[in-house]
């Protein structure tokens, strides 16, 4: 019986990158990725390669089942690489297995909470063709009624499709803005987070083919007083999910703060439209951590707090992040 195993990889458009895929039929069922041949594509045509030498690599690294096909069909997410097979410039996974690895009895665990925005044409989901909604915002987070509430099909059909994929998703809500919604993923290890969160967004392009509407991943899609959206990162180690943990936190924010310039760097493109210091963000020029603080750089949970140990959530990172960078980002800075 043929096997459809959709090969997904992320390309080389800059500042922010975009997912391609395209379909290899197999002639059997596959139950491990080592199992997967590499395969070859046309770099020139994702900013990968020049025309005179355009032959990149595809190389799986992790797959799950095909909530679309159904079946024994198969989603897999793949590294670029270059033909002898070295990591593709582009491929800011071959960084992250390196680094996961070499802190690996810290044992990291990552959250990743999507925020997204659901545009139909120009304006986002359940806005008027022109202008902005009858009111501000504020009755859209976490709400329902179909006065405050656009594209929730879609949005169920995504939690669902991820589910049935097994993926490790915690949740979804609307938010803040008409049409804004969000979904977590985690908590889990830095490469399986990623991974997830990669594909996830691939299926949540994918349907969004079949309502019509665009999924928009910019930090701040519609400007003046509307929410951007971010992608905040939830992130622990072993040693902050010990008794006593608060006091590696509290270290790891302060490591953090010293390294200000690399992590906005790897925390996505046009940030500086979204860390205003309005709008539940700390200013872009500003570092503070804070317990319950949603207006700082760090959030340190009320219940991490009162418990002693827990996690971190850092609200920086912007909706079109590549989890992969932000993952090491985070990783190397407090955990050397």
């Amino acid at each position: 019986m043929k096997v459809k195993a959709e090969y997904i990889w992320i390309d080389g458009y800059q500042p922010t990158a975009s997912l391609r895929s395209k379909t290899k039929v197999l002639s059997s069922k596959v139950s491990s990725v080592s199992e997967l041949p590499t395969w070859g594509f046309d770099g020139s045509s994702t900013l990968q390669a020049e025309g005179g030498d355009s032959d990149c690599k595809l190389k799986p690294v992790w797959m799950c089942p095909d909530p679309l096909r159904g079946g024994d069909n198969i989603l897999v997410m793949c590294e670029v690489c270059n033909p002898d097979g070295t990591p593709h410039k582009s491929n800011t996974r071959a960084a992250l297995v390196d680094l996961a690895d070499k802190h690996k009895d810290h044992k990291p665990w990552f959250g990743i909470e999507q925020e997204y925005t659901l545009m139909d044409g120009k304006q986002p989901a359940g806005w008027p063709e022109e202008g902005f909604p009858e009111r501000p915002q504020g009755p859209y987070y976490c709400s329902v009624g179909s006065e405050n509430v656009a594209a929730r099909g879609m949005v169920e059909e995504h939690l669902d499709l991820c589910l049935d994929a097994g993926f490790e998703i915690s949740g979804i809500n609307a938010e803040v803005m008409l049409g804004q919604w969000e979904y977590q993923v985690g908590p889990l290890p830095a490469l399986e987070v990623c991974d997830q969160l990669w594909v996830a967004r691939w299926l949540l392009e994918r349907i969004g083919e079949d309502y019509g509407l665009t999924v928009e991943l910019h930090p701040k899609p519609i400007k003046g007083d509307w929410n951007g959206s971010g992608a905040h990162i939830n992130y622990s180690t072993e040693g902050m999910r010990a008794e006593g943990g608060i006091d590696v936190i509290n270290a790891a924010c302060e490591k953090l703060g010293n390294e200000v310039e690399k992590h906005i760097a790897a925390y996505g493109a046009y940030n500086d439209e979204r860390l205003t210091g309005d709008h539940e963000t700390c200013s872009i020029n500003e570092f503070k951590y804070g317990v319950s603080d949603r207006g700082a750089s760090i959030r340190i949970p009320m219940d991490v707090a009162n418990e002693g140990k827990g996690y971190l959530e850092d609200r920086r990172p912007a909706s079109n992040v590549d989890p992969y960078k932000a993952c090491a980002a985070l990783i190397d800075t407090t955990c050397s």
